[in-house]
């Protein structure tokens, strides 16, 4: 690595660690910066008395964008990963409903489901999966691998073609899209929810996002054995193999800067750092990529004369949810309950409106989602126990709380007594065996989140796409982000896509497709480093 530019990669979420892995195989020298104790960030993981929860994402869905990401760095998910395909994908329990909905696997078992629940939905389910699958097709080849650099690339037949379909798909809400499908409410919270994957509401994500169902109807929801956590460690793993230098404890108090000659910008010169007994430090580089929360990189680490997202730009933005998360060790077994699980009040409308419309308050009942990840993996719990993860979305809002509040404790206990009672389990708080709780005071410490949102800014139209914030800043020659907060969006694929995102920018590529795999060194990065070593 003798005369390679350097980089610094702040934060150590999925985000941070695949952006370093992908900056070191083309040729940087790469530290990346992780304030906790451990890497992982949202996709932590907490171990108790034998019993493994994973605290973040749990659904892995667009297998092939982890599988390209794997490739990218000369391997396969296959490779890397145990991979489960959930049968049945998920189990969905009504507010008032005494039988639940099993969603299937396939798609040709979906469209029966539906069928069975309302006449003719089964029909209108193969017409709603080919749209899905259609727009979700054009979304990677067009706009999910783009840093919208330039536009041009976006003008192809392709698109042109499906203008009016676009406009449309923009400007009409998930929620009404699925209303001119569908006809039963359980159908259309069915095919609405995935707008929580997006920080957002059926009710003002664009219906755009109909994609998600082809990934879950149609593609199909897996798990990686081990937990996510597995994920983590797998590109972790690969990012050493690489060369970088992975640090932790190590807390990011500044992007530093060093000005330029008359009419340029600033240019980043490296970072200072606190390790865990305090001492600061300084770290040159020749760039900087934050990976952390955008609200917290811009507005806490850079001078305001430096800032492309100041607060400003903050207040007229929409967080997603925050949620509080409630990890148990319950004894016995719970059949009641499949790997994922999905409880939906009648008036979910409202529950939503309480999330994200002023003034906001916490639900109750909640619109929950349970992850029961030990029925497809008993390396998660001990032998006769299960695992459990129930998420609870509140509104985004730090006062509601940590894990030592007793407000939030009290959200827990709520949460635990009503999927008791959807789901038939009455006896299920006195089974608990450990429990731990997040709320969103925590998101907000612990990883610095604007807010304190879970998620990330939400996937409303003002925020998606070329709307959403990019990933280079506009007044620091040098600095790049990645991650939930800027294009493309959130999850932990759309974390995944942001990474490579930063080497189409640095290489210039306007491309809005994926890379070819596996990642090649950039010409101009052999001359920088074969010129560092001349010196």
């Amino acid at each position: 690595m003798t005369g390679a530019k350097s980089a610094v990669v702040i934060g150590g979420g999925i985000s941070g660690l695949a952006t370093s892995a992908l900056l070191a195989r083309d040729g940087y020298a790469v530290t990346l910066l992780e304030k906790r104790g451990d890497v992982g960030g949202r996709a932590g993981l907490q171990e108790r008395d034998g019993f493994r929860f994973d605290t973040g994402p749990s659904w892995y869905l667009m297998p092939e964008v982890f599988d390209h990401f794997y490739r990218l760095l000369g391997t396969s998910a296959a490779q890397q990963l145990d991979l489960v395909r959930l049968d049945p994908g998920y189990r969905v329990f009504f507010e008032g409903r005494s039988e639940p909905v099993t969603v299937a696997a396939s798609r040709e078992e979906n469209i029966a489901l539906f069928e069975s629940i309302e006449s003719g939905a089964g029909a209108a389910l193969e017409r709603y999966l080919d749209s899905a699958a259609l727009t979700y097709e054009m979304a990677k080849k067009r706009f999910l691998y783009s840093t919208f650099e330039s536009f041009l690339p976006l003008f192809r037949r392709d698109v042109l073609r499906r203008t009016r379909l676009l406009v449309r798909l923009l400007t009409e809400s998930l929620d009404k899209f699925t209303a001119r499908y569908f006809r039963d409410d359980r159908l259309r919270q069915i095919l609405g929810y995935p707008a929580v994957f997006l920080g957002s509401s059926p009710f003002s994500t664009p219906s755009m996002y109909h994609l998600m169902s082809h990934l879950d109807l149609e593609d199909g929801v897996y798990y990686p054995r081990g937990g996510f956590a597995t994920v983590i460690d797998t590109i972790a793993a690969l990012a050493r193999g690489e060369g970088v230098d992975i640090r932790t404890d190590a807390t990011v108090t500044s992007i530093d800067t060093r000005a330029a000659a008359s009419g340029r910008k600033p240019s980043v010169r490296g970072v200072t750092w606190t390790d865990s007994a305090g001492e600061s430090h300084s770290l040159a580089a020749d760039l900087v990529v934050s990976t952390a929360d955008l609200h917290h990189s811009e507005t806490r680490l850079l001078p305001e004369a430096l800032q492309t997202y100041p607060e400003s730009y903050w207040k007229k933005k929409t967080a997603g949810p925050s949620a509080v998360l409630v990890s148990l060790g319950v004894s016995g077994s719970l059949p009641e309950l499949d790997h994922h699980s999905l409880f939906f009040t009648s008036d979910w409308k409202h529950n939503f409106s309480q999330i994200f419309t002023e003034p906001t308050s916490v639900p109750s009942p909640a619109s929950l989602y349970v992850c029961k990840p030990s029925a497809s993996d008993p390396s998660v719990a001990p032998e006769g126990s299960e695992n459990l993860f129930i998420l609870v979305p509140v509104p985004a809002d730090p006062t509601i709380g940590g894990r030592a509040d007793d407000a939030v404790q009290r959200i827990a206990d709520d949460a635990i007594a009503q999927v008791a009672e959807w789901a038939g389990v009455p006896d299920l708080a006195d089974r608990v065996l450990v429990r731990e709780v997040t709320g969103p005071a925590d998101f907000a410490s612990d990883l610095n989140t604007w807010k304190g949102t879970a998620l990330g800014p939400a996937h409303i139209l003002t925020q998606s796409a070329f709307f959403r914030a990019g990933n280079v800043s506009k007044k620091v020659d040098g600095l790049l982000y990645a991650g939930g907060s800027s294009i493309p969006g959130i999850g932990l694929p759309m974390c995944l896509i942001s990474a490579e995102l930063v080497i189409k920018r640095l290489r210039g590529d306007t491309s809005t497709e994926a890379m070819p795999t596996p990642l090649t060194r950039s010409p101009a990065v052999n001359r920088a480093r074969d010129a560092g070593a001349r010196r």
